[in-house]
């Protein structure tokens, strides 16, 4: 930690020394004050100015981190989720991970757990310093059944529980605005029956699709490689 202080500190003194030391002789020389105050300003000067420094260095780097969402990302979406847990989020809660995301249902018993094994046979390859930048999503189609409950249970059941996993449900307006975003088409075809696209897709940590997969029990050698080149950008 000591290390990277100075780090910072050499980095931003190194741009800023010739300012500081024009500021201490200027507030010096135009300052009204007596012999003995002055001697503690001096005394106190650098350490207010080495703040104030270090403070802006902060500042810089937070922009420069801060990049402004783009157009194609879906963390300008303004729906409202809830998750497992029944915490109410938004897409760009999700933000600074690549996601790796699905739509489901849990009543299903024909396509979904062919997806559900997909995606665990895909968090099962990833790298353990990979998984640490990524989330894997589960959208709900079904939000009427799929309570915020049955979604955890369902997580428990497919031993889908860890942090890495998340599961989503929404209204019904939100959730066909967010499947017309993945190009997945459903509709409901019985009281309880979906019919569903199949389809797997990779989002970088700015929210922008960048690879899908689709089909049932396919080769997911090019699912992986995209997720791990994306998770180890800088």
């Amino acid at each position: 930690m000591a290390i990277i202080v100075v780090q910072k500190i050499n980095n931003c003194l190194q741009k800023d020394t010739q300012n500081t030391n024009n500021m201490k002789s200027d507030l010096i020389r135009k300052s009204n004050i007596s012999s003995s105050n002055r001697k503690y300003l001096l005394f106190i000067l650098p350490f207010l100015v080495l703040f104030a420094m270090l403070y802006s260095c902060g500042q810089k780097e937070t922009a420069v981190k801060e990049k402004p969402i783009s157009d194609l990302s879906i963390y300008n979406l303004p729906s409202k989720w809830t998750n497992q847990d029944g915490k109410n989020i938004e897409m760009k809660d999700l933000k600074g991970k690549v996601l790796v995301m699905v739509m489901i249902y849990t009543s299903c018993k024909a396509a979904c757990p062919r997806l559900v094994a997909d995606m665990r046979n895909i968090e099962s390859r990833l790298s353990e310093d990979v998984k640490e930048n990524v989330q894997l999503v589960l959208v709900s189609i079904d939000p009427e059944v799929d309570t915020p409950k049955r979604l955890k249970s369902f997580s428990i059941e497919n031993k889908m529980d860890g942090n890495q996993w998340v599961f989503l449900r929404s209204t019904e307006e939100n959730t066909r605005e967010f499947a017309a975003v993945l190009a997945v088409n459903y509709k409901k075809v019985s009281p309880i029956d979906f019919s569903h696209s199949n389809i797997i897709s990779v989002f970088n940590t700015e929210g922008e699709l960048v690879f899908q997969q689709e089909g049932l029990g396919v080769n997911s050698d090019a699912t992986i490689n995209k997720i791990t080149e994306e998770a180890q950008k800088d």
